[in-house]
């Protein structure tokens, strides 16, 4: 199954390891650190032009990728839970 995060981005669920709050988690020096480093490595993607609210990590073909995402931690979710009672 497939998580979308807007803009015509979706992402493998299996492939997500976190979502996170994009305000709460930055407050850490190192969550900072960590995103700045995955930008100079070209490991985040911005899906959105908008005020960003999360960054979903995931690991994909045994790299990091990070998307920048303006839904809310709880919209995604909200819509991966919704994914698992449909699967069954």
């Amino acid at each position: 199954m497939y998580l979308h995060l807007g803009n015509n981005t979706i992402v493998r669920k299996d492939d997500i390891i976190g979502i996170f709050d994009l305000d709460k988690s930055t407050l850490s020096y190192k969550t900072r650190d960590f995103l700045a480093d995955a930008q100079k490595n070209g490991s985040v993607v911005n899906v959105s032009t908008e005020l960003p609210k999360s960054f979903v990590l995931c690991k994909e073909n045994g790299e990091c990728k990070i998307y920048i995402c303006q839904l809310s931690p709880v919209t995604l979710i909200k819509r991966a839970s919704q994914m698992t009672i449909n699967e069954e």
